[in-house]
């Protein structure tokens, strides 16, 4: 019998040691006009906190290992969905301004969004040749959410947002669905 229990005791205590549970994700979040952004916060795709960039535009982050998909966000900037790369542990992001679009319909914002979108990559690219970035190009697929989809995952997010439940529930938000 003791013998057994020692078995079993050996067997859990290695099977809770089993390395690469978690990874650390490092990075730099700058704008469109290649300065660094402080106090961007970062969620895991459920919109759950996990950190918030430094003044400096700087975050470090443990996660699952499993983890594949990030949502970077800020007051004044357009939401970030990115999916990395199982090798990517170091992540360069560009945050683009939110515009105001008055006026218009949708599909026009849409496209005039796409458009400041398809210039990312070029700016991931000046960002490499003036020092700010450490690699010509990102190790994440960067995808364009449109407006619609948009608006209902900040929904989503302001409702693990601390102090604004109450608000989110009393508000006209509460009869989005």
């Amino acid at each position: 019998m003791t013998l057994r229990a020692i078995i079993i005791f050996l067997a859990l205590h290695f099977v809770t040691q089993v390395p690469g549970q978690t990874r650390t994700l490092t990075g730099k979040i700058i704008d469109h006009e290649l300065n660094t952004l402080s106090q961007v916060q970062i969620f895991n795709a459920d919109t759950v906190p996990l950190t918030t960039s430094d003044a400096n535009g700087h975050f470090s982050i443990t996660v699952p290992s499993d983890t594949k998909t990030l949502i970077i966000a800020t007051v004044g900037m357009e939401w970030k969905r990115l999916d990395f790369l199982n090798d990517c542990n170091y992540l360069e992001i560009i945050l683009q301004p939110m515009w105001t679009y008055d006026f218009m319909l949708p599909a026009k914002i849409d496209r005039l969004r796409k458009k400041q979108f398809n210039k990312l990559p070029a700016l991931h690219q000046s960002a490499f040749q003036k020092g700010i970035f450490k690699s010509k190009k990102p190790c994440y697929v960067d995808k364009f959410i449109s407006f619609d989809k948009e608006m209902k995952e900040r929904h989503k997010a302001r409702k693990h947002m601390p102090g604004m439940s109450k608000r989110v529930k009393n508000s006209s938000f509460s009869k989005l669905k």
